[in-house]
Protein backbone atom coordinates (compact mmCIF):
# COMPACT_ATOMS: atom_id res chain seq x y z
CA UNK A 1 0.00 0.00 0.00
CA UNK A 2 1.29 3.78 -0.86
CA UNK A 3 -0.12 6.37 1.08
CA UNK A 4 -1.16 9.61 0.25
CA UNK A 5 -0.50 12.11 2.35
CA UNK A 6 -1.51 16.06 3.36
CA UNK A 7 0.84 17.60 6.15
CA UNK A 8 -1.35 20.31 7.91
CA UNK A 9 1.30 22.86 9.46
CA UNK A 10 4.42 22.82 7.78
CA UNK A 11 6.88 24.13 10.78
CA UNK A 12 9.94 22.39 12.51
CA UNK A 13 7.68 19.00 13.46
CA UNK A 14 5.48 18.63 9.66
CA UNK A 15 8.93 19.17 7.99
CA UNK A 16 9.89 15.86 10.61
CA UNK A 17 7.18 14.23 9.43
CA UNK A 18 7.80 14.56 5.64
CA UNK A 19 11.36 13.44 6.35
CA UNK A 20 9.90 9.93 7.38
CA UNK A 21 7.54 9.13 5.30
CA UNK A 22 9.71 6.38 2.92
CA UNK A 23 8.01 5.25 0.01
CA UNK A 24 4.70 6.85 0.66
CA UNK A 25 3.58 10.01 -0.81
CA UNK A 26 2.76 13.59 -0.06
CA UNK A 27 0.33 15.33 -1.85
CA UNK A 28 -0.75 18.30 0.05
CA UNK A 29 1.53 21.21 2.11
CA UNK A 30 -0.90 23.07 4.12
CA UNK A 31 0.35 26.15 6.63
CA UNK A 32 -1.14 29.57 6.66
CA UNK A 33 2.46 31.19 6.14
CA UNK A 34 2.38 30.07 2.29
CA UNK A 35 6.12 30.12 2.30
CA UNK A 36 6.51 27.70 4.62
CA UNK A 37 3.56 24.82 2.82
CA UNK A 38 5.55 26.21 -0.90
CA UNK A 39 9.57 25.61 0.83
CA UNK A 40 8.02 22.21 1.68
CA UNK A 41 5.83 20.85 -1.22
CA UNK A 42 8.71 22.07 -2.98
CA UNK A 43 10.80 18.92 -1.78
CA UNK A 44 7.81 16.19 -3.09
CA UNK A 45 7.14 15.80 -6.65
CA UNK A 46 3.39 16.39 -7.50
CA UNK A 47 2.77 17.90 -4.06
CA UNK A 48 0.81 21.25 -3.80
CA UNK A 49 0.92 23.63 -1.32
CA UNK A 50 -2.29 25.49 0.12
CA UNK A 51 -3.28 27.71 3.22
CA UNK A 52 -6.76 25.75 2.85
CA UNK A 53 -6.83 22.84 5.20
CA UNK A 54 -10.20 22.10 5.04
CA UNK A 55 -9.93 21.56 1.26
CA UNK A 56 -6.63 19.58 1.58
CA UNK A 57 -8.52 17.05 4.23
CA UNK A 58 -11.46 16.23 1.84
CA UNK A 59 -9.14 15.64 -1.24
CA UNK A 60 -10.03 12.50 -2.43
CA UNK A 61 -6.58 11.64 -3.54
CA UNK A 62 -5.45 12.23 0.43
CA UNK A 63 -5.75 8.75 2.42
CA UNK A 64 -4.46 10.05 5.42
CA UNK A 65 -3.95 13.40 7.38
CA UNK A 66 -0.63 14.28 9.30
CA UNK A 67 -1.42 17.23 11.77
CA UNK A 68 1.35 19.09 13.09
CA UNK A 69 -0.12 22.68 14.08
CA UNK A 70 -0.26 24.41 17.51
CA UNK A 71 -2.33 22.75 20.08
CA UNK A 72 -5.10 25.12 19.94
CA UNK A 73 -5.98 23.26 16.37
CA UNK A 74 -4.74 19.86 16.56
CA UNK A 75 -8.42 18.68 17.57
CA UNK A 76 -10.36 20.38 15.16
CA UNK A 77 -8.18 19.30 12.10
CA UNK A 78 -8.51 15.58 13.01
CA UNK A 79 -12.26 15.79 13.68
CA UNK A 80 -12.35 17.46 10.31
CA UNK A 81 -10.43 14.91 9.22
CA UNK A 82 -12.48 11.74 10.23
CA UNK A 83 -15.52 13.39 9.24
CA UNK A 84 -13.99 13.14 5.90
CA UNK A 85 -12.92 9.51 6.12
CA UNK A 86 -9.35 9.87 7.19
CA UNK A 87 -7.17 8.40 9.02
CA UNK A 88 -4.76 10.65 10.57
CA UNK A 89 -1.69 11.28 12.95
CA UNK A 90 -1.86 14.23 14.61
CA UNK A 91 0.96 15.85 17.09
CA UNK A 92 1.11 15.67 20.46
CA UNK A 93 -0.86 16.28 22.88
CA UNK A 94 -3.33 15.83 20.49
CA UNK A 95 -5.79 18.79 21.94
CA UNK A 96 -5.55 21.26 24.72
CA UNK A 97 -7.37 19.05 27.40
CA UNK A 98 -9.48 16.02 27.65
CA UNK A 99 -12.32 17.77 26.96
CA UNK A 100 -11.48 19.03 23.53
CA UNK A 101 -9.98 15.61 22.90
CA UNK A 102 -13.08 13.64 24.11
CA UNK A 103 -15.56 14.12 21.34
CA UNK A 104 -12.27 13.13 18.86
CA UNK A 105 -12.06 9.82 20.58
CA UNK A 106 -15.84 9.13 20.02
CA UNK A 107 -15.78 10.26 16.55
CA UNK A 108 -12.53 8.22 15.71
CA UNK A 109 -14.33 4.99 17.10
CA UNK A 110 -17.37 5.82 15.12
CA UNK A 111 -15.41 5.96 12.09
CA UNK A 112 -13.38 3.01 12.59
CA UNK A 113 -10.51 4.94 11.22
CA UNK A 114 -6.96 5.23 12.41
CA UNK A 115 -5.94 8.11 15.03
CA UNK A 116 -2.32 7.83 15.73
CA UNK A 117 -0.60 10.43 18.66
CA UNK A 118 2.57 11.52 18.38
CA UNK A 119 4.19 9.93 20.90
CA UNK A 120 7.22 8.75 19.36
CA UNK A 121 9.45 8.76 22.95
CA UNK A 122 7.86 4.95 22.70
CA UNK A 123 9.64 4.28 19.34
CA UNK A 124 12.85 5.53 20.78
CA UNK A 125 15.75 2.74 20.76
CA UNK A 126 16.80 2.53 24.25
CA UNK A 127 12.77 3.36 25.78
CA UNK A 128 11.45 0.00 23.38
CA UNK A 129 14.53 -1.72 24.44
CA UNK A 130 13.59 -1.28 28.18
CA UNK A 131 10.04 -2.00 27.46
CA UNK A 132 11.13 -5.43 26.05
CA UNK A 133 13.24 -6.24 29.27
CA UNK A 134 10.27 -5.64 31.33
CA UNK A 135 8.07 -7.66 29.46
CA UNK A 136 10.72 -10.32 29.19
CA UNK A 137 10.46 -10.31 32.85
CA UNK A 138 13.72 -9.40 33.78
CA UNK A 139 12.74 -7.00 36.35
CA UNK A 140 10.83 -8.69 38.37
CA UNK A 141 7.75 -7.18 39.12
CA UNK A 142 7.55 -3.74 38.31
CA UNK A 143 7.81 -1.44 41.62
CA UNK A 144 8.08 2.65 40.45
CA UNK A 145 9.02 5.17 37.77
CA UNK A 146 10.98 8.07 38.74
CA UNK A 147 11.05 10.26 35.12
CA UNK A 148 12.33 13.99 34.21
CA UNK A 149 12.94 16.08 31.37
CA UNK A 150 13.33 19.10 30.82
CA UNK A 151 15.39 22.11 28.59
CA UNK A 152 16.26 25.67 29.00
CA UNK A 153 14.34 27.45 26.99
CA UNK A 154 15.53 30.55 24.78
CA UNK A 155 15.75 33.66 24.49
CA UNK A 156 11.98 35.17 23.79
CA UNK A 157 10.67 31.74 24.78
CA UNK A 158 8.35 33.15 27.12
CA UNK A 159 6.50 35.35 24.14
CA UNK A 160 6.11 32.04 21.81
CA UNK A 161 2.94 30.07 21.25
CA UNK A 162 3.61 27.81 23.86
CA UNK A 163 3.43 30.55 26.42
CA UNK A 164 0.13 31.54 25.38
CA UNK A 165 -2.89 29.43 27.20
CA UNK A 166 -5.31 30.01 24.49
CA UNK A 167 -2.90 28.73 21.79
CA UNK A 168 -1.04 25.96 23.84
CA UNK A 169 -3.89 25.04 26.33
CA UNK A 170 -0.78 24.80 29.50
CA UNK A 171 2.86 25.10 30.01
CA UNK A 172 5.71 22.12 30.65
CA UNK A 173 3.10 19.62 31.70
CA UNK A 174 1.40 19.92 28.79
CA UNK A 175 4.65 19.91 26.26
CA UNK A 176 7.14 17.43 27.81
CA UNK A 177 5.49 16.56 31.16
CA UNK A 178 3.02 14.65 28.69
CA UNK A 179 5.62 12.13 27.24
CA UNK A 180 6.45 11.16 30.70
CA UNK A 181 3.05 10.86 31.25
CA UNK A 182 2.62 8.22 28.58
CA UNK A 183 5.37 7.01 28.79
CA UNK A 184 4.88 6.09 32.73
CA UNK A 185 1.13 4.54 31.69
CA UNK A 186 2.65 2.56 28.71
CA UNK A 187 4.92 0.73 31.31
CA UNK A 188 2.85 0.51 33.85
CA UNK A 189 -0.83 1.06 32.81
CA UNK A 190 -4.10 3.03 34.19
CA UNK A 191 -3.43 5.34 36.95
CA UNK A 192 -6.00 5.53 40.11
CA UNK A 193 -4.23 8.37 41.57
CA UNK A 194 -2.85 11.48 40.51
CA UNK A 195 -0.81 14.48 42.39
CA UNK A 196 0.66 17.00 41.21
CA UNK A 197 2.05 20.79 41.78
CA UNK A 198 2.65 22.96 38.53
CA UNK A 199 4.79 26.49 38.89
CA UNK A 200 6.07 29.49 37.36
CA UNK A 201 9.37 30.35 38.76
CA UNK A 202 11.94 31.94 35.98
CA UNK A 203 10.20 32.50 32.74
CA UNK A 204 7.22 35.67 32.92
CA UNK A 205 4.62 33.89 30.86
CA UNK A 206 0.94 32.74 31.86
CA UNK A 207 1.69 28.91 31.70
CA UNK A 208 3.87 27.09 34.11
CA UNK A 209 7.50 26.47 33.66
CA UNK A 210 7.82 23.25 35.63
CA UNK A 211 5.59 20.53 36.46
CA UNK A 212 5.82 17.87 39.20
CA UNK A 213 3.41 15.03 39.03
CA UNK A 214 3.10 11.80 41.71
CA UNK A 215 1.26 9.18 39.95
CA UNK A 216 -0.35 5.45 41.52
CA UNK A 217 -1.60 2.58 39.98
CA UNK A 218 -4.06 0.64 41.12
CA UNK A 219 -1.75 -2.51 41.93
CA UNK A 220 -0.04 0.66 44.20
CA UNK A 221 2.89 1.11 41.73
CA UNK A 222 4.23 4.99 41.91
CA UNK A 223 5.57 7.22 39.47
CA UNK A 224 7.64 10.65 40.22
CA UNK A 225 7.99 13.03 37.43
CA UNK A 226 9.36 16.34 36.57
CA UNK A 227 8.86 18.18 33.49
CA UNK A 228 10.83 21.53 33.38
CA UNK A 229 11.93 24.06 31.13
CA UNK A 230 14.69 25.72 33.50
CA UNK A 231 16.48 22.74 33.26
CA UNK A 232 19.47 24.85 31.41
CA UNK A 233 20.80 22.01 29.68
CA UNK A 234 18.75 19.76 28.10
CA UNK A 235 17.92 16.63 29.84
CA UNK A 236 16.16 13.35 29.66
CA UNK A 237 16.12 10.71 32.21
CA UNK A 238 13.59 7.90 32.54
CA UNK A 239 14.16 5.18 35.06
CA UNK A 240 11.96 2.13 35.70
CA UNK A 241 12.65 0.09 39.11
CA UNK A 242 11.60 -3.60 39.81
CA UNK A 243 12.55 -5.95 42.54
CA UNK A 244 15.14 -7.79 40.48
CA UNK A 245 16.47 -4.77 39.03
CA UNK A 246 16.30 -1.96 37.14
CA UNK A 247 16.93 0.22 33.68
CA UNK A 248 17.80 3.75 33.04
CA UNK A 249 16.99 5.79 29.73
CA UNK A 250 19.46 8.73 29.47
CA UNK A 251 19.60 11.03 26.72
CA UNK A 252 17.27 11.27 23.43
CA UNK A 253 20.05 12.02 20.95
CA UNK A 254 21.10 15.89 20.18
CA UNK A 255 21.16 18.41 22.74
CA UNK A 256 20.05 15.59 25.08
CA UNK A 257 23.02 13.53 24.58
CA UNK A 258 23.62 9.93 23.38
CA UNK A 259 20.86 8.34 23.70
CA UNK A 260 21.59 5.62 26.47
CA UNK A 261 19.64 2.34 27.96
CA UNK A 262 21.20 0.52 31.46
CA UNK A 263 20.41 -2.12 32.82
CA UNK A 264 21.07 -2.85 36.61
CA UNK A 265 20.54 -6.50 37.26
CA UNK A 266 20.30 -7.26 40.71
CA UNK A 267 22.23 -10.16 41.92
CA UNK A 268 21.17 -13.18 44.77
CA UNK A 269 23.66 -11.74 46.97
CA UNK A 270 22.90 -7.93 46.34
CA UNK A 271 26.08 -5.67 46.10
CA UNK A 272 26.41 -4.13 43.25
CA UNK A 273 24.68 -4.74 40.11
CA UNK A 274 25.29 -6.43 37.07
CA UNK A 275 25.68 -3.76 34.28
CA UNK A 276 24.32 -3.48 30.81
CA UNK A 277 24.91 -0.21 28.78
CA UNK A 278 23.38 -0.14 24.86
CA UNK A 279 23.84 3.13 23.40
CA UNK A 280 21.94 4.52 20.01
CA UNK A 281 24.04 7.07 18.43
CA UNK A 282 23.12 8.48 15.19
CA UNK A 283 20.28 9.61 13.45
CA UNK A 284 16.75 10.07 15.63
CA UNK A 285 14.68 7.27 13.48
CA UNK A 286 11.82 7.74 16.21
CA UNK A 287 9.86 9.46 13.66
CA UNK A 288 10.45 6.77 11.00
CA UNK A 289 9.46 3.73 13.19
CA UNK A 290 6.33 5.26 14.37
CA UNK A 291 5.41 6.49 11.29
CA UNK A 292 6.10 2.87 9.99
CA UNK A 293 3.77 1.80 13.19
CA UNK A 294 0.86 4.11 11.73
CA UNK A 295 0.98 2.49 8.39
CA UNK A 296 1.10 -0.93 9.94
CA UNK A 297 -2.54 -0.06 11.56
CA UNK A 298 -3.99 1.14 8.72
CA UNK A 299 -3.16 -2.08 6.70
CA UNK A 300 -4.23 -4.33 9.39
CA UNK A 301 -6.67 -2.58 11.58
CA UNK A 302 -4.38 -2.96 14.63
CA UNK A 303 -4.46 -0.44 17.25
CA UNK A 304 -1.29 1.88 17.27
CA UNK A 305 0.88 2.86 19.48
CA UNK A 306 0.03 5.67 21.73
CA UNK A 307 -3.74 6.04 20.18
CA UNK A 308 -5.79 8.69 20.79
CA UNK A 309 -7.40 7.07 24.00
CA UNK A 310 -3.95 7.05 25.20
CA UNK A 311 -3.28 10.40 24.64
CA UNK A 312 -7.02 11.19 26.15
CA UNK A 313 -5.79 9.38 29.61
CA UNK A 314 -2.63 11.56 29.66
CA UNK A 315 -4.50 15.03 29.37
CA UNK A 316 -6.80 13.85 31.86
CA UNK A 317 -3.92 13.48 34.14
CA UNK A 318 -2.64 16.52 33.35
CA UNK A 319 -5.84 17.94 33.86
CA UNK A 320 -6.15 17.17 37.25
CA UNK A 321 -2.95 18.48 38.12
CA UNK A 322 -4.03 22.06 36.40
CA UNK A 323 -7.15 22.44 38.41
CA UNK A 324 -6.34 22.63 41.90
CA UNK A 325 -3.67 24.84 40.90
CA UNK A 326 -5.53 27.46 38.90
CA UNK A 327 -4.81 27.27 35.65
CA UNK A 328 -6.89 27.35 32.40
CA UNK A 329 -9.99 24.80 32.10
CA UNK A 330 -11.33 24.63 28.56
CA UNK A 331 -14.78 24.91 26.92
CA UNK A 332 -14.45 24.40 23.39
CA UNK A 333 -17.93 23.48 22.54
CA UNK A 334 -18.07 27.15 23.81
CA UNK A 335 -15.23 28.86 21.55
CA UNK A 336 -13.67 30.45 24.80
CA UNK A 337 -11.78 29.51 27.95
CA UNK A 338 -12.35 30.23 31.64
CA UNK A 339 -9.54 31.48 33.26
CA UNK A 340 -9.04 31.50 36.63
CA UNK A 341 -5.56 32.11 38.77
CA UNK A 342 -2.86 33.14 37.90
CA UNK A 343 -4.99 33.35 34.24
CA UNK A 344 -7.96 35.85 35.66
CA UNK A 345 -7.05 39.25 33.73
Amino acid sequence: MELRLAIVGCGLIGNKRAKALGRHRLVAAVDPQPARAQQLAAQHAGCTASADWRAAVARDDVDAIIVSTTNDALASVTAAALACGKHVLVEKPAARSAEELRPVAEAARRAGRIVKVGFNHRFHPALAKARQLCDAGELGPLLYIRGRYGHGGRPGYEREWRADPAVAGGGELLDQGVHLVDLTRWFLGDVAEVRGHVETFFWKMPVEDNGFVFLRTPQGQVAWLHASCTEWKNLFCFEVFGRDGKVQVDGLGGSYGTERLTFYRMLPQMGPPETTTWEYPGEDASWRDEFADFVRCIETGAQPEGGVEDALAALQVVGQVYEPSGRAVLFPQWGKERTEGRWAG
